[in-house]
């Protein structure tokens, strides 16, 4: 399906993109630095794009939820329009998207008479994400290396190509299986369209394997180099841990976090978009049953 170009003379709601949070400012500041390279490339001047946390760091979804709020009677919204589209900026679908928020959600629109909240999808899965991998992994150093100021988007950080290169998807883990098959299937597809000699999923915690034993099962089963992917959105203590024990076990090569890539902006702005729309056919439809 397209979706209207944000350009168009039409109000917007609010986008309210919310992060897990992390005690390391780092991540905060990554997020913020996406939420405001998605209003750049939005092509839509004033779009309210704001961030917020579900813990560890401010401000809170209560917070911006009533922020937005107390203003919606100055926004320039279609009648019955959302107040507010949230996104939660999750690489897959897990608890915190299935419940912690919606709960949060939940008691914010009975405290808020009036309060309409459109809920989006997670950023992933979805093929810009792969080519936020493919960025991220073009721009990483080896062990020692000097700093790279490479924008290239194909291949690894090496002289051999990616059929000789098996690469580790290192994400974060869930206790939710089903989370955790998502980014296993992110793995094949990147192998599959990417042509690399193997793709494995790992995970920084709640499965198996860790990042750490996923390179060391590949150098011991033949791999003549193998790189790591962060399959992360922000830098923290699970990105730090990735990195330190990919090396030590091995690894060429380990990519930064996702952040604020612009193919990760491109899909938050896509999800937005889809979020919108959605909600607009469906109080079409709602109207057209009433008649």
């Amino acid at each position: 399906m397209r979706y209207p170009p944000l350009t168009e003379r039409r109000a917007r709601p609010p986008l309210i993109a919310v992060a897990h949070g992390s005690s390391d400012p780092r991540a905060a500041a990554a997020v913020t630095e996406l939420v405001a390279l998605v209003r750049a490339r939005s092509g839509a001047p004033g779009l309210d794009a704001r961030a917020a946390f579900l813990g560890h760091a401010l401000p809170s979804v209560p917070d911006v939820l009533e922020a937005v709020y107390g203003g919606h009677s100055n926004n320039r919204l279609e009648r019955g329009a959302p107040t507010a589209v949230v996104l939660p900026l999750l690489l897959t679908a897990a608890y915190h998207s299935d419940a912690d928020l919606p709960v949060l959600l939940g008691e914010a629109t009975r405290r808020l008479p009036g309060l309409r909240i459109s809920y989006g999808e997670p950023l992933g899965p979805h093929s810009g994400l792969l080519r936020a991998l493919d960025r991220r992994l073009a721009e990483a150093d080896p062990p020692g290396a000097a700093p790279s100021d490479a924008t290239a988007v194909s291949g690894p950080p090496a002289a051999l190509g990616p059929r000789e290169t098996a690469v580790v998807l290192a994400a974060a883990g869930s206790s939710r299986p089903a989370a955790n098959a998502a980014v296993a299937r992110v793995a094949a597809d990147w192998q599959r369209t990417r042509g690399w000699l193997s793709v494995v999923p790992a995970y920084a915690s709640a499965a198996a394997p860790s990042p750490g034993e996923a390179v060391a099962g590949l150098l011991a089963a033949g791999a003549r180099r193998v790189v790591v992917a962060s399959y992360l959105l922000a830098p923290g203590v699970f990105a730090d841990q990735v990195r330190d024990r990919s090396l030590a076990a091995g690894a060429a090569a380990v990519s930064a976090p996702l952040g604020a890539a612009p193919e990760v902006a491109d899909v938050v702005i896509e999800r937005y978009l889809q979020t919108a729309c959605e909600d607009a056919e469906l109080r079409v439809r709602d109207r057209a049953a009433e008649r």
